[in-house]
């Protein structure tokens, strides 16, 4: 073990600031977390500074809109139920509010949007919704658990996703953007916290526009995106993942019922500056690929029939007009035919018929 990682361990979280290993792994999450956190019932944690024990003075996390229920080991293998934060040290979960339509409204509404950017850049983009984000003890045991409303990875090709059960940490590629929507909850007295001591490199934590009963007054409606940085997270108005991206605009999107032609030109913006990153485009993307040349042949197959349209009512009003019969203005509008029959019927209807009705009806009798 390297002297840093072994300096982590006993300094906590503070000093697992920064340290991370290939493609966004983290080194020392896994064996430093026990100095991360303790409940808001338990002692404050100990830091060790050569023989001296010194006293954490950091106040503990809070989970306020969440009951805290007893959960052993055993039991978070079959839980079903959305928790915020699971502690292995007291077998605690703090428990959110049954799900419903309001609450997962804005986790579905970014997957979509997200599926929009993928399109146009031409690669897919993995979202996970509500997952497990475990951390666990040296000897493999369970240490804590958080569940994010969305996690997403903008390469999965290229990324170690997630297992089967969970997202961990250590083993998994961090998620590039991890959603968090807070309506009675507040992750800034909590969870952000843990999410900045494991080492998630970006948190968005939304607060929808409609108003949930029990959301305090003084928490506006918005969305703030934590960039990870060497000094612990910081506060940006626009996303480092997809470049370009405002809060403003994420937000907006967020909470529109449809998606409007603003946002289909952010989206848009968006998922071509993703492209040039990487040289793709919606040509690279299976189902836009075919959107587009389905819409190439139809816009095609209507030229080409107003082509022969024109060319057609331009040699007989010529052929007519040799022979005196004039026209009306909007000729050859309301032919019947008059690009369905061969061209040589069309002709020699022109060339007998004594007037415009007559050459009408000629064509509608196939003459």
């Amino acid at each position: 073990m390297r002297e840093a990682e072994r300096q982590a361990i006993s300094a906590g979280p503070a000093a697992m600031t920064g340290m991370t290993g290939r493609g966004g792994r983290t080194t020392m999450a896994v064996m430093g977390i026990k100095a991360a956190v303790r409940t808001k019932a338990s002692a404050a944690p100990a830091r060790r500074s050569g023989s001296a024990v010194v006293r954490c003075n950091k106040p503990a996390p809070e989970f306020p809109g969440c009951t805290p229920v007893r959960l052993t080991h055993e039991e978070t293998e079959t839980f079903e139920g959305r928790l915020e934060y699971w502690d292995g040290a007291t077998s605690t979960a703090w428990v959110s509010e049954p799900t419903s339509p309001y609450h997962e409204e804005p986790s579905e509404t970014l997957s979509e949007l997200l599926a929009l950017i993928a399109g146009v850049r031409g690669s897919p983009i993995k979202r996970y919704g509500s997952m497990d984000l475990l951390v666990r003890e040296a000897g493999g045991r369970k240490r804590a658990i958080l569940q994010a409303d969305q996690s997403v990875y903008l390469h999965p090709g290229r990324a170690v996703l997630p297992g089967a059960s969970a997202m961990e940490v250590g083993v998994h590629d961090f998620p590039d953007v991890v959603l968090e929507v807070d309506h009675t909850t507040d992750v800034r007295r909590g969870k952000l916290g843990l999410y900045q001591a494991w080492g998630f490199p970006e948190i968005w934590v939304e607060v929808p526009d409609k108003r949930a009963r029990g959301r305090t007054r003084s928490r506006a409606a918005g969305l703030t995106i934590h960039l990870r940085s060497a000094e612990g997270y910081r506060e940006s108005d626009r996303s480092r993942a997809f470049p370009g991206w405002t809060a403003a605009e994420i937000h907006a999107a967020m909470n529109e019922p449809v998606v409007s032609a603003r946002t289909c030109a952010v989206l848009e913006r968006v998922g071509a500056a993703l492209g040039a990153q990487e040289g793709t485009g919606p040509d690279d993307a299976p189902l836009f690929r075919s959107q587009r040349r389905q819409g190439f042949e139809r816009g095609f197959e209507r030229g080409r029939t107003a082509g022969l349209l024109e060319a057609r009512a331009e040699l007989v009003r010529e052929m007519l007009a040799s022979r005196g019969i004039a026209v009306s203005v909007d000729f050859p509008a309301g032919v019947a035919g008059f690009t369905d029959l061969p061209a040589h019927r069309i002709a020699h209807a022109a060339a007998v018929c004594t007037s415009e009705a007559d050459f009408r009806k000629r064509l509608r009798r196939g003459e």
